[in-house]
């Protein structure tokens, strides 16, 4: 694998190189769809979502496929691993909507047999007739957004179920597909260790296999950035919560394998482990993002984000709808990789790094000593891997990697 190298030659007569991935297979495609409604914005929440109490189904929908088939030139003849349909709420489709979605991606897509499909879903939207539905389509994973189990919290993180409902929808959720993950999140306003092992050890309760845990944090542009909650656990106490924590789910069998991941063996998320792994992915729907790989460039593409915007410029069939698109250059790369391979607790093979950049870890020699010397990187030649200390200190240590 090598970087190609072309000379251009300026306005001002200057000869410059323009250097261009050569990769010689492409990694592994996972697809993402964004349905961008929700019954209510939660006032932490920084994601693209929409209040709405009736959502444009079919004009979605026929927009979503609108999306699809002019992205289907990027990605021509490749085999699709897994599906994520995240939001938003994805929940609040109808059944026969979340069929025709599926369909439709199974008609233009080689989804593989096995291909891990997930769902994301509220609990106040929960049915357990719907989840059948859901199931019976396809999916073969919902991820559950309970966040507590603590009523008074749930109303301060402006919810629209409580912990009852958050309950039914975990049993209606194990009843309708084989795998389950639960969202939850600490470091709440007031909350205590205590309070936030309990929500984990009754979220353990359910015989979870694969839990994402999620510190409370002021995004810019939210409701909390406006209007901060108060007696906010400090940095001291938000630590030992995750120390704690980390500690609770290994003695479970839950292992913490990405920084906010942990699952039992066999249970890790494959469409999230190919995100870390550098590996492609096809976003559809307002807002979403993409990574593709061409054996001479790596693109990434936005869409257009407000829903109204995104539905109509996809329906017209001139690729407005895509709001941004960049070739990655070379010296992007190696951040970009690591910023995502380097968030895995086993961090990955180093042979993986040349796989999916195309670049040499020659290239990266000086910042890889500079980490080892520090003591943030293991020593293993055969791997990219955090140390201990790297993990606690994992921002220092991506940024490393930053092109200068």
């Amino acid at each position: 694998m090598a970087v190609a190298r072309t000379l251009i030659l300026q306005p001002d007569g200057r000869l410059t190189q323009q250097h261009r991935t050569a990769l010689t297979s492409l990694p592994p495609l996972s697809v993402y769809v964004h349905v961008p409604w929700c019954v209510r914005k939660c006032p932490y929440c920084d994601f693209n979502s929409h209040a709405a109490s009736d959502i444009p189904e079919r004009a979605y929908l026929d927009a979503l496929r609108a999306d699809l088939e002019q992205a289907l030139p990027s990605v021509w003849g490749r085999q699709v691993i897994s599906v994520f349909i995240g939001g938003g709420t994805p929940s609040l489709l109808s059944a026969a909507g979340l069929d025709e979605l599926l369909a439709t991606l199974r008609s233009h897509l080689r989804l593989l047999p096995d291909a891990e499909i997930t769902m994301e879903a509220n609990p106040g939207t929960a049915e357990a007739g719907r989840f059948r539905d859901y199931a019976a389509s396809g999916v073969t994973r919902l991820s559950l957004g309970i966040q507590s189990f603590d009523d008074a919290q749930l109303q301060k993180l402006g919810r629209i179920h409580d912990a009852r409902q958050a309950r039914a929808a975990i049993g209606m959720a194990q009843e309708a597909v084989s795998r389950v993950n639960l969202d939850l999140m600490f470091a709440l306003p007031g909350q205590t260790l205590d309070a936030c092992l309990a929500d984990v050890r009754e979220a353990l309760s359910f015989g979870t296999e694969h839990l994402s845990l999620y510190h409370l944090t002021m995004e810019p542009n939210t409701v909390f950035a406006k209007y901060p909650p108060q007696d906010l656990p400090d940095d001291d106490t938000s630590a030992a919560m995750q120390d704690a924590v980390e500690s609770e789910l290994a003695a479970a069998g839950l292992q913490r394998y990405e920084v906010s991941a942990y699952a039992r063996p066999g249970a890790r998320c494959k469409h999230n482990l190919n995100y870390w792994e550098f590996g492609d992915y096809l976003g559809l729907g307002p807002g979403a993002h993409g990574k593709i790989s061409f054996h001479d460039r790596i693109v990434r593409e936005a869409r257009a984000r407000q829903p109204e915007s995104w539905m109509d410029r996809a329906g017209r069939g001139d690729g407005s709808h895509i709001a941004e698109t960049r070739s990655l250059a070379a010296s992007d790369l190696p951040f970009e990789f690591m910023l995502n391979a380097l968030r895995l607790r086993e961090g990955v093979a180093a042979s993986l790094f040349a796989e999916r950049t195309g670049l040499s870890l020659a290239a990266v020699a000086h910042q890889l000593e500079a980490a080892v010397s520090r003591g943030l990187l293991v020593t293993d030649p055969t791997r990219l891997q955090a140390s201990a200390l790297g993990w606690r200190f994992l921002n220092d240590l991506q940024e490393l990697f930053l092109s200068e």
